[in-house]
């Protein structure tokens, strides 16, 4: 749902990347190298990145 405040592997701070990120990849630049230059060189933070799917408005319709 949210991106986590830290990998959950190595424990690297990460959330305050994703919007930067993701704003980066909507303009079309190259999802590799956004990830280069934001600092995530470890695989498990570059997985999380790349696998991450927003479900917040999905999930928000079943609120009471």
């Amino acid at each position: 749902m949210l991106i986590p405040i830290r990998c959950i592997s190595c424990g690297k701070p990460v959330g305050h990347l994703w919007e930067e990120y993701q704003a980066r990849v909507k303009r079309g630049e190259n999802p590799k190298k956004v990830l280069d230059r934001l600092g995530l060189e470890r695989y498990c933070c570059r997985s999380m990145f790349l696998t991450h799917r927003d479900l917040v408005k999905k999930v928000g319709q079943f609120k009471r």
